[in-house]
């Protein structure tokens, strides 16, 4: 095994996070808008190249903080074989300082095999994503999915054969034409191989992508607002009675379950994106501003050249970093402390900001006393409607 799990105490350690950028499809979703090629014969130009990124970074600041999760994403990382990812790894294992709790490989159904995920978990990956996204031939065929409903139950079968007892599988609802006994169907059967984690999103209509296409010609009509809605009552209150319960818009979790990466970008950790199109965060030493940026989004150009691939770099200075620490925290059902916002970003809530969260609290949206802020299950679901109104009342 290369990677050896531990947990250190957070107190006397900065934490960060690793995210890898795989960039292969077999076809395009028709939502999607990630970075991504079907085109396969530079798996292994690519995996070179990355490892080239990775070991850039030997003897730099970002490696003197211990490595707290690992993240594959894409694209579909599934796609890479065991081989690939022992290359991946044993350079992650050279290069950084690794205090690993959680390493993440997200999954397509088809992909998925027994002996495969025997592979991937002796090299040391503890969690796995499975992008079902649904259980319904219809729906998949919609999505322009490359699986098909046997394959994405075989893949839940696969998973527990394999020993991984740590994964989460991806829904989507808010389909056009999706009905609610259909969101039920796949509510029951997922919850039928027990899942600790669920990812459940509301189909998003995105203006670059086959079905933002489709709508733009009418093609298609996206669902009413109150249909979703109705959707989200039904995914939140019917994985609480499973034990599943909302920790933030669009993830859910038994207890101890929480993915640790994702926590890490909600709570503002140091985090590092490695491949085409992935991006970064990482605070300075003085704490008193952030630099963020992203990998350029070609593929051919970074096999060519995957070090120097930084695009859109940008400073944050403390104000729009507790902006957006707002921003990302009041999608949790943990909210945010008005210490560490004075604390750690020297921001305080103005006075048309505590009146605005004043009124939303009388509308049931808004939980607030002197120490905290956090949204209501019915502030979560127009959470970005009163985030924005709050930033905006600065």
């Amino acid at each position: 095994m290369i990677f050896e799990y531990c947990v250190l105490n957070i107190e006397y350690f900065k934490m960060s996070g690793l995210y890898l950028h795989i960039p292969f499809c077999k076809q395009a979703c028709s939502y999607c808008d990630f970075y991504f090629v079907t085109r396969h014969h530079q798996k292994q130009d690519f995996v070179d190249a990355l490892i080239k990124e990775i070991e850039s970074y030997r003897n730099s600041r970002i490696t003197k903080e211990p490595i707290k999760s690992v993240y594959f994403g894409g694209g579909t990382p599934s796609l890479l074989n065991a081989n690939q990812f022992e290359q991946i790894l044993e350079a992650i294992a050279k290069t950084f300082k690794l205090a690993v709790e959680e390493l993440t490989v997200e999954m397509n159904p088809d992909d998925v095999k027994p002996g495969y995920l025997g592979d991937l978990k002796s090299l040391g990956i503890n969690r796995a994503s499975m992008g079902v996204q649904s259980f319904d031939e219809s729906l998949l065929a919609f999505m322009h999915r490359a699986h098909n409903r046997a394959e994405a139950l075989k893949s839940l079968e696969y998973l527990s054969t394999a020993g991984f007892d740590n994964f989460t599988v991806d829904l989507i609802y808010g389909n056009p034409g999706q009905s609610l006994e259909v969101l039920e169907s796949d509510i029951e059967t997922l919850l039928s191989f027990n899942p600790p984690h669920i990812s459940a999103y509301s189909l998003t209509v995105e203006p670059h992508t086959r079905l933002g296409k489709q709508v733009e010609l009418g093609r298609i009509i996206a669902p009413e607002d109150d249909q979703v809605a109705t959707h989200f009552d039904t995914i939140v209150s019917r994985l609480a009675d499973a034990g599943i319960h909302q920790y933030e818009v669009s993830n859910y979790a038994k207890p101890g379950h929480e993915a640790v990466h994702n926590s890490a970008y909600w709570s503002h950790q140091n985090y590092l994106g490695l491949g085409p199109a992935a991006h970064s965060l990482w605070w300075e030493a003085d704490r008193a501003q952030a630099q963020r940026w992203r990998n350029e989004s070609d593929l051919k150009s970074y096999i060519n050249d995957p070090i120097n691939q930084k695009v859109e770099i940008e400073t944050l200075n403390l104000t729009s970093l507790a902006e957006e620490r707002l921003m990302l925290g009041l999608r949790t059902k943990q909210g945010v402390s008005f210490s560490e916002l004075q604390s750690r970003y020297q921001y305080l809530l103005s006075e048309k900001q505590r009146d605005y969260l004043n009124k939303r609290q009388v509308d049931g949206f808004v939980m607030h006393n002197e120490d905290s802020i956090a949204l209501t299950p019915d502030g979560l679901k127009i959470a970005d409607s009163i985030i924005l109104d709050l930033i905006t009342s600065a």
